[in-house]
């Protein structure tokens, strides 16, 4: 039986950009590196850099879903801006009725009021 001889193959795929980005989104990329000034031995600064790449359902899979309750990025209003929203009127309405009392209790004076301009010129 006859050897047959194949040209040698390599071990990278040609590959368009498509399926490299297809790949990329399903699997996720991460990308991690650090930064580190020093000067005589004396840490200055430290910088971490950490990036993932990968689409939004991978992204839900491995729990980062930092942008479901935030209300920058969600259309509609999320849990936690309408308890947060809820929270602001029951403030905002205890001190209106905190106004209302104080104001029952000291009477405005009754005085005529003059325009600011008027007031200025009469300093």
């Amino acid at each position: 039986m006859p050897i047959q001889r194949r040209p040698p193959t390599s071990a990278i795929e040609t590959s368009n950009l498509a399926d490299i980005l297809e790949r990329i989104l399903d699997k996720g990329i991460v990308i991690a590196g650090d930064i580190r000034v020093s000067l005589v031995n004396v840490e200055l600064l430290t910088i971490q850099l950490r990036l993932v790449i990968c689409s939004v359902d991978k992204a839900k899979e491995m729990g980062m879903d930092w942008w479901v309750n935030n209300p920058v990025f969600s259309r509609g209003e999320s849990r936690i801006g309408s308890e947060h929203r809820a929270q602001v009127e029951d403030s905002l309405d205890r001190i209106v009725q905190r106004l209302e009392r104080l104001e029952g209790i000291y009477p405005e004076e009754k005085e005529e009021k003059k325009p600011v301009s008027k007031r200025r010129k009469g300093k």
